[in-house]
């Protein structure tokens, strides 16, 4: 029996089509098992305590401490220095790499760019304790330099590759009759480029600058590795600091199953998912607004 390209077509439709909802089933899953188990936890303490106590200690004898706002902070601290870093330097990378590289030089800078996305993290994490660390201490004149912003800057170097791939891709993607318009105006590369390429691309960059940011709130080998761990509410850049990806790595494997400790560990994994999801729901609008523009 011959399957004709209608068939074919048919078949591919309902293949994507299941593929798309079975993916939107698994997220809503997870989401659904974090807020299940997380809710759990308010059965013995306070969601007030919860969301704005500002101490995070579960050993306190007698009476634990589960006040996530310290992690929270902590985690949107880390991640906020690794995109101050991270943005510009990847914007400007895969600018420089549309636009202005020479082909030798694209391509022995391109394959490089694409190896350093799969270092491991924890291999990024053990050269934070040995490189950068030691390096921020002596800069800064700190005693110890597994702080905030020893976390932000590996972020921002695990984060690049992904800014710089997506953000090329968005600004080659420009058609080349806008450049082409802006030269006859007679302005120079450097204008095309601010004032033509990067706006008209800017919804492609924004999607890449929200996956970095998505990779670097979501890591966790890295920052339990590089920060200090240090659960009290930071003041800085140079303060230890515990993410809450690392909170929930650290004490979720030694924490009995049925505890209140071990449902708030849920509730922390509920706050994470819905802060990236909020995110990400936010910059598709940004995104939107600027596809309309163009």
């Amino acid at each position: 029996m011959k399957i004709t390209a209608q068939q074919t077509d048919r078949l591919a439709a309902i293949v994507f089509k299941t593929a798309g909802w079975l993916s939107v089933v698994v997220l809503l899953s997870i989401f659904s098992m974090l807020l299940f188990n997380g809710a759990k936890a308010f059965r013995t303490i306070s969601p007030v305590d919860f969301f704005f106590g500002l101490n995070w200690n579960p050993a306190a004898y007698g009476q634990p401490k589960f006040g996530i706002l310290s992690l929270i902070f902590s985690t949107l601290l880390v991640t906020l220095g690794a995109m101050l870093i991270a943005v510009p330097l990847g914007i400007g990378t895969a600018a420089y790499m549309a636009v202005f590289a020479p082909r030798r030089v694209y391509r022995l800078i391109k394959p490089v760019i694409e190896l350093f996305a799969g270092v491991p993290s924890v291999a990024v994490g053990f050269a934070g304790i040995t490189v950068v660390a030691p390096a921020i201490a002596w800069v800064f004149g700190l005693n110890n330099g597994l702080n905030a912003l020893n976390g932000a800057f590996l972020l921002a170097l695990m984060s690049l590759p992904t800014i710089i791939i997506v953000a090329e891709e968005a600004i080659r993607a420009v058609p080349p009759t806008f450049q082409e318009a802006s030269y006859a105006l007679g302005a120079t590369p450097q204008k095309t480029l601010w004032h033509v390429t990067l706006p008209a691309a800017m919804s492609g960059i924004l999607a890449a600058v929200m996956l970095g940011m998505g990779r670097a709130l979501g890591e966790t080998m890295t920052v339990l590795m590089a920060t200090g761990n240090a659960s009290a509410f930071p003041g800085g850049f140079f303060d230890s600091v515990r993410t809450m990806t690392a909170t929930i790595a650290i004490e979720l494997g030694e924490t009995a199953q049925g505890t209140a400790h071990y449902y708030v560990l849920f509730a922390v994994g509920a706050v994470l998912f819905g802060i990236s999801l909020t995110i990400n729901i936010i910059s598709e609008k940004i995104a939107r607004r600027f596809r309309y523009k163009i």
